[in-house]
């Protein structure tokens, strides 16, 4: 079974940082044991802002509002089913 590491904004961003400031991609590579093309998807990442906390958050509480809103909805149409299930 394939095990996936996650990596925190900060350790992405210090990657990239250290891309930027001249360290070689295969060395990057090794020093920190991750694949060339992920550190590159990385640096793209960032040159867009993707990595601002800011950006962040919000895409994470965009994210969690729209899944509140259909819970929502699934619990109102439950709670429909009940009491036309009480009525019978």
């Amino acid at each position: 079974m394939v095990t996936y590491r996650t990596h925190s904004i900060e350790f992405k961003r210090q990657v990239v940082q250290e891309f930027l400031s001249g360290e070689t991609l295969h060395g990057l590579a090794k020093r920190h044991e991750l694949p060339r093309n992920l550190i590159r998807i990385w640096v793209q990442k960032y040159e867009a802002g993707s990595f601002d906390e800011d950006l962040a958050a919000a895409d994470t509480m965009q994210t969690y509002e729209a899944w509140i809103a259909a819970l929502e909805r699934l619990v109102g149409r439950q709670a429909l089913e009940i009491e036309f299930l009480k009525g019978l």
